[in-house]
């Protein structure tokens, strides 16, 4: 009868052990491998640099380790596990490039997509899986795709524009306080599902509404010391993302989208419009026929969760960043209004939008350089694998480093795009005239910057993105004036938003004007 009982106590303890034994030989290992790399020293012996890093302005840390330490860091997260630090343009290239699914991404990154949207483009790994995947998806976010989708980006910025002209009208007067944080996630839901799926989520109704609040809810708490625990701890432990109210508000935020997305795709099924450019049309293409694309219903719906995600959380804050630097530079809105003034009357084209707005663009790119909204690219070696470097590492002559199986790796983007050796003394101003300048000396700078990544993983929508925050920029700024009348700071939720200085969750409350 005892032995009944002991025996899986016994099993349960055995497994335990054997799993930390292997845990702790794999960090010993790591460290050894790693032990010429040069880094900051734990400033905790549980966390490691966890707790420094969630503590401070994003980012910062990064900033000053690679001063410090040169181009290629180490530094330790909770239990010890090491952390490789890339800024070096070789090592980026080749990661990122032609040897990125030998780098996918971190068990844990992947089980927080798994956990929040499905088996969808951002959580599959594969060459072969991940083609098959974004060879269908491609055609709806191609420029040919984009350019049919920009009447619906003004639609819904008209609309945008609208609810603010009413806050402002109902107060009588001419100027209202508008936290323009809520409104950009709310467009950027309903522009994702007019364009991709023909559908209508009305959030820009200014009324409650579920979807809106359940995806903002998800991320918008990272102040929250249990998202510190899960934060320093899925890389180790993803297991943590089933356990608690975090994990219950992660399922129950990708129950409410997969709900949506069930939904959008028996109305689209019932409609039956397969003729269209955007992404429910080709699904319904892909369903008619044996096309290779073909998706089973649960990829489906990972899928459109996915889509809808991905435009909601980095546009809302590449919108929200952009609002912000044009309301502390009333020179730079007045030269914008003008260049957008000179486009004519009607809605600039999306020839217009891509090639014929230089002022417009390079605020945009300069948005992206300073405010990133994916502050890092992380990966995870599935194989020991030497990757090239630019320049050895201070004190070997080697150019090339051994990066050991299971190491995780993060490219700081914040730490690239603000290198002095390529923008110079003033890499951290926001001045949106360099791009000029650089367009002037024939630079290119697309692989500088890195807010979308780049190489086969690079996003998908990026064209779109840019696209649908020119449109609305456009359209605010012929009816608008803004003003910053609060201190303002990076806050790191699963994007980089900005928020009143100290005070809890995401905030940009702005003076919008009439003009």
């Amino acid at each position: 009868m005892i032995s009944h009982i002991l025996y899986p106590i016994l099993l349960c303890l055995v497994v335990a052990l054997y799993f930390c034994v292997k845990f702790v030989a794999h960090i010993l290992t790591t460290r050894h491998a790693l032990r010429h790399v040069p880094g900051p020293r734990p400033s905790s012996l549980i966390w490691g640099e966890e707790w420094l890093l969630y503590h401070s302005t994003p980012g910062a840390h990064y900033v000053r380790w690679h001063r410090q330490f040169g181009k290629i860091l180490r530094f330790t997260g909770a239990f010890g596990h090491q952390v490789l630090s890339i800024t070096d343009p070789s090592a980026i290239k080749y990661i990122l490039g032609e040897a990125i699914f030998d780098f996918p991404k971190p068990k844990g990154v992947r089980a927080w997509f798994k956990a929040t949207l499905g088996e969808g483009i951002l959580w599959v790994e594969g060459r072969e899986a991940h083609e098959r995947q974004r060879r269908a998806l491609a055609p709806a976010l191609s420029q040919t795709s984009v350019r049919s989708l920009v009447p619906i980006f003004y639609d819904t910025s008209a609309k945008l524009a609208g609810q603010w002209m009413k806050i402002i009208d109902d107060g009588h007067s001419d100027e209202a306080e508008i936290e323009v944080t809520k409104w950009a996630g709310r467009f950027a839901l309903d522009t994702v599902g007019r364009a991709a799926f023909s559908y209508d989520f009305d959030c820009l109704s200014g009324r409650p509404h579920a979807l809106a609040d359940s995806m903002d809810g998800l991320t918008n708490n990272e102040n929250k010391i249990s998202s510190f625990y899960m934060r320093a701890l899925f890389w180790i432990f993803p297991s943590i993302l089933s356990i608690g109210d975090k994990g219950e508000m992660i399922r129950k935020s990708k129950m409410e989208l997969g709900n949506v997305a069930s939904k959008m795709w028996r109305d689209a099924k019932v409609a039956g419009d397969a003729n269209g450019k955007n992404l429910m049309s080709m699904i319904l293409r892909a369903e008619a026929t044996f096309s290779t694309h073909k998706m089973d219903e649960n990829e489906l719906v990972a899928q459109m969760r996915t889509t809808i995600s991905a435009a909601f959380e980095p546009v809302s804050a590449i919108v929200a960043w952009t609002l912000f630097e044009l309301a502390l530079n009333v020179r730079l809105q007045n030269e914008l209004r003008e260049e957008v003034s000179t486009a004519g009357l009607g809605d600039p084209s999306y020839d217009d939008l891509t090639s014929n707005l230089p002022l417009l663009d390079a605020i945009l790119r300069e948005v992206l350089r300073l405010h990133p909204p994916i502050l890092e690219n992380h990966h995870e070696a599935a194989e020991t694998i030497s990757v090239p470097l630019s320049e050895p590492i201070p004190g070997t002559s080697d150019t090339y480093l051994v990066i050991p199986k299971g190491t995780i790796l993060e490219i700081p983007v914040n730490v690239v795009q603000t290198d002095p050796d390529v923008w110079g003394s003033d890499a951290e101003i926001f001045r949106p005239e360099r791009w000029l300048e650089r367009k002037k000396r024939g630079v290119r700078s697309e692989r500088e910057i890195l807010a979308f990544s780049e190489g086969p993983r690079s996003c998908i929508g990026k064209t779109f993105a840019l696209c649908e925050v020119k449109a609305l920029i456009i359209t605010l700024l012929r009816q608008f004036s803004f003003a910053c009348p609060h201190e303002i700071e990076p806050f790191q939720s699963f994007v980089i938003r900005p928020r009143i200085k100290g005070q809890g969750p995401s905030s940009l409350p702005l003076i919008v004007r009439k003009v």
